[in-house]
């Protein structure tokens, strides 16, 4: 396929210019030429009937000079005044191109023992010749591009169809297809180079994508054992008839966090999965947002906040139900955690999830990087990864979330589900 932006292209375009330059050049080189001999033709024929009529005249004073359809002679002394036309008198000696009317002239003007010598020559019907060739040229440098742009686009073609044969196959590259070299299909030095380094790249890319795999699976099943003894011991606190109320309070506090964690653990590395396909079921928000508030309501402890919630039991999304809990999650905590005083107003209706606080907020110039991993302002306590995983759930679902916050007046977080 020939784009305009291929290097196929661009190889093309550089021998179609090169050839209309080259065309160019030749055709005014011809042209000149040409024009310069007949110049030198028409000034030796000027030359050789002057000495001819001047030979005449020496041996008859009354030849007159020569009257062709070609040529037109004159003749006047030192001592006379008139004879000759105005737009002869005026030139000195030597060659002139004159025009007269509508006919062309080239005049040779000389002087010989006291006389001066004006001989015309009509170079009308050549200055039309050198026109029609002019014509001529001007065609043969238009198809001599032509010829070079056709040429160019073949040419191109065949000098980048190994890159394009790399770049297909590059493309196509499935992860088993990585054990075959890309370097044993070419055979050009410079092609076979550029594929033994994609070979190399993709070495590298398999080895590093099978340690992170097998270091998410440990991981994973580290952190599951741990998690399941932790649970295993919170259980049997828990039946322990010994702990007061506020001890077991802490207990459930352990267990939860736990549970959350392995929830976490989970959902992460789901959308660690290169499979993007959107899991069975549904996710119904009302019960996600409560959840996450009594979840994160000890954050707000003695503070003077006042918390109002309003949820739509009716809205389901099709999303896996960890990943909504970890966004929704990150949203109540910033709110909680960023707002000493006033309110926090958590709105869920057919569409949206809209949670508004009279915290801090953000300066105006941090509102554009909030969502940048590992972003933190002055006044931030976390790791700044909460906000770049709220979006990183949402482009992953398609859904839309904005930021509106100001310094000490704010902040508005809004979530717009896809229907």
């Amino acid at each position: 396929m020939f784009r305009l932006h291929s290097l196929r292209a661009r190889v093309a375009l550089y021998f179609a210019a090169f050839g209309a330059l080259l065309s160019v050049v030749m055709a005014v080189m011809v042209y000149q030429s040409a024009h310069d001999l007949s110049v030198r033709l028409v000034d030796e024929t000027l030359s050789a009937e002057l000495d001819d009529y001047i030979a005449r005249r020496g041996r008859n004073p009354l030849s007159l000079p020569p009257a062709t359809v070609t040529l037109q002679g004159y003749v006047r002394e030192a001592d006379q005044a008139d004879g000759v036309p105005d737009y002869l008198a005026r030139l000195p000696p030597g060659r002139h191109e004159v025009r007269v009317g509508t006919l062309f002239y080239r005049a040779a003007v000389l002087d010989r023992d006291n006389t001066r010598y004006y001989l015309l020559y009509d170079i009308s019907l050549k200055l039309k010749r050198e026109q029609r060739f002019v014509q001529q040229l001007s065609i043969v440098a238009v198809a001599m591009t032509l010829l070079s742009t056709l040429l160019g686009i073949f040419l191109s073609g065949a000098a980048v169809a190994p890159v394009a044969d790399l770049a297909a196959r590059v493309r196509h590259r499935r992860p088993e297809d990585w054990d075959q070299p890309l370097a044993e299909h070419f055979h050009d030095r410079e092609i076979e180079e550029l594929a033994g380094v994609f070979d190399r790249q993709l070495s590298r890319m398999r080895a590093f994508m099978e340690r992170e795999r097998a270091f998410g699976a440990d991981m994973s099943h580290e952190l599951r054992t741990a998690l399941a003894v932790i649970l295993s011991a919170t259980e049997v606190l828990l039946d322990d008839d010994k702990l007061n109320e506020k001890q077991k309070a802490r207990v459930q506090r352990i267990e939860r966090a736990a549970r959350d964690m392995a929830e976490l653990g989970t959902a992460l590395l789901l959308m660690a999965r290169e499979d993007h396909a959107q899991p069975g079921g549904g996710c119904r928000i009302a019960a996600v947002v409560e959840e996450a508030v009594e979840k994160q309501r000890h954050i707000l402890a003695s503070k003077p906040v006042a918390v109002d919630v309003q949820t739509d039991p009716e809205l389901v999304v099709v999303a896996d139900c960890g990943l909504v809990d970890i966004l929704i999650s990150n949203l109540v905590r910033n709110a909680f955690s960023y707002t000493d005083a006033g309110s926090v107003t958590i709105h869920q209706d057919s569409h949206s999830l809209v949670i508004s606080d009279t915290g801090r907020g953000l300066p105006g110039d941090a509102i554009d990087q909030a969502f940048l991993r590992h972003f933190r302002d002055m006044a931030s306590t976390g790791a700044g990864i909460g906000l770049s995983l709220v979006k990183q759930i949402c482009d992953r679902y398609g859904w839309q979330v904005r930021l509106e916050s100001g310094e000490h007046q704010g902040t508005t977080v809004s979530v717009l589900f896809a229907r």
